[in-house]
């Protein structure tokens, strides 16, 4: 790991913002977040992964990775996030290294090669260039080769130099968003301002789950100027430094950049989620209040209420007919960051119980959550095996599991109906409507009547009541025919030559 990297890492590790890091000593916090992985352990995604993740959701760049092939192999499109425009972000590029490029020293030419050739193919407004395990240990200099292309294709090409070994996923989140800090945001500035435009941070808009809120601030006259990275555009990312207020929906994995922009630029944040109703109505009145703060109309606050206000009858009047078919239902939820608080709330609405949640990637604010919601830690899980998660779904009597599509197989086993919360769903749930998708999705999948029969004894569990089949002699007789008399053509439905089991 190159000097420049570590000390990246060393100053994402050393969050000030973060709650955990301001209880710790100085040689605590030095010792950074991580946590010492089990040998042989599944260790979730890489620190490359992570920024891919973060940063793919910017819809019309062009996201070249420079590596073997397997790297964008295995990390194109593993999330649903939707676009309303362009679609190069769905296109995988990559340098395709082979071991003659890493054993020859090619890595540098052919990577400049490849910006040129998507330069001209596809003109996007930028191309951002990943950092891989294996090019990061040849000592590829990503960032002259991007400074050279982009001199020379006049187009802005973006080092992400967040190497695999750097650490975990959620590190990479945190270190894409530093890159986009050091050589994005504050490089363009917008046509106009508002007094209400705004910044959204770690919402993807996953499965489209953006386009249900922005209705909602479009009808307030809020304007989305900046987005990281939910159907953003690469100049929303690049004029962020000119929004009025920060909306932090992640917090575990992008708090440093929202705290950075408020230090740099003095753009005010706030820690908000769009799931649930209340919590939909507070992310709402806490958009309001701090751009009235900051210079917009004070009749902002009045428009807030009325459009909550309708909202919220119109969303209850749509769960009614649900209520009383998911009321009492119980759910173990398995999910982690904003989510362990947050679905917890929409589903206390809905009637449904949660009888434990997760708490994985949350941080001290987000557990300090779940236990205002729930009222107790006593069902808060850091970690669950699969083999702990079946035992805990058992003994605890719940009627569904909501997860990501890795547990699947666990509510499979445990005969359970499965939802899906994670980032591979295929429903929006956030916003007021998104409550409506919730319940809908909770009703079709525990009320489904595939369960009652898939509950019972199999038939080779039950006990059958032994059949004693008479001769042909008895059987001829009661019909009153001599033996071996053909019997076919016979209507009677107690003839015994009837049953299936005398076939």
């Amino acid at each position: 790991m190159s000097g420049t990297l570590k000390r990246t890492v060393q100053d994402a590790f050393d969050e000030p913002a973060c709650a955990t890091n301001r209880a710790k000593s100085a040689t605590a916090r030095k010792a950074g977040c991580a946590k010492p992985l089990t040998p042989g352990a599944a260790a979730g995604g890489c620190a490359f992964d992570g920024a891919m993740i973060t940063l793919q959701p910017i819809v019309d760049v062009a996201h070249l990775v420079h590596a073997p092939l397997a790297c964008s192999g295995n990390s194109w499109d593993n999330r649903g996030s939707a676009s309303s425009g362009p679609m190069l972000y769905k296109t995988g590029f990559t340098t395709d290294l082979t071991e003659l490029d890493i054993v020859m020293g090619r890595g540098e030419r052919k990577l400049y090669r490849a910006i040129g050739e998507i330069v001209e193919a596809h003109a996007p407004p930028a191309v951002f260039v990943y950092a891989t395990c294996v090019t990061a240990m040849t000592g590829d200099d990503i960032a002259a080769v991007c400074k050279a292309a982009a001199q020379a294709f006049a187009t802005p090409v973006i080092p992400v130099e967040v190497p695999g070994f750097a650490g975990s996923k959620n590190l990479g989140c945190k270190l894409g968003g530093e890159m986009m800090f050091r050589h994005v945001i504050g490089t363009r500035e917008p046509a106009h301002t508002t007094d209400t435009d705004i910044n959204i941070i770690g919402d993807y808009n996953l499965s489209g789950e953006l386009w249900q809120v922005k209705p909602l601030l479009d009808r307030l006259g809020i304007r989305i100027l900046g987005s990281l990275s939910a159907d953003a555009r690469y100049r929303q990312v690049a004029q962020m430094h000119r929004a009025r207020v920060t909306m932090l929906v992640c917090s575990h994995a992008l708090q440093g950049l929202a705290r950075k922009l408020e230090e740099t630029y003095g753009i005010p944040y706030f820690e908000g989620s769009f799931y649930g109703i209340s919590d939909t109505s507070a992310a709402l009145r806490n958009l309001c209040a701090l751009l009235v703060e900051r210079g917009a109309s004070a009749d902002l606050l009045d428009r807030c209420e009325a459009l909550i206000a309708e909202e919220e009858a119109k969303v209850r009047a749509a769960l009614e007919p649900y209520r009383a078919r998911v009321t009492g239902k119980r759910v173990l939820l398995y999910t982690g960051g904003h989510k362990t608080w947050s679905i917890v709330s929409a589903l206390q609405e809905l009637g449904v119980e949660v009888v434990g949640t997760s708490v994985r990637k949350a941080t001290d604010n987000d557990k300090a959550r779940v236990v205002q919601v729930m009222g107790t830690e006593a069902h808060m899980y850091e970690n669950m095996a699969p083999r702990d998660m079946y035992a805990t779904l058992k003994a605890s009597g719940a009627d569904m599991l909501m997860s990501g599509a890795r547990s699947q197989f666990v509510a499979l086993k445990a005969r359970t109906p499965w939802i899906d919360v994670n980032q591979e769903k295929h429903e929006p749930y956030a916003g007021y409507m998104g409550m409506v998708d919730l319940v809908r999705a909770i009703d079709r999948s525990v009320n489904n009547p595939m369960w009652a029969h898939l509950h019972r004894p199999a038939p080779w569990e039950t006990t059958r009541p032994r059949v004693v089949r008479a001769s042909v002699e008895d059987r001829a007789r009661a019909a009153d025919r001599p033996p071996g008399q053909d019997r076919r053509g016979s209507d009677d439905p107690a003839d015994p030559s009837r049953d299936f089991e005398d076939c």
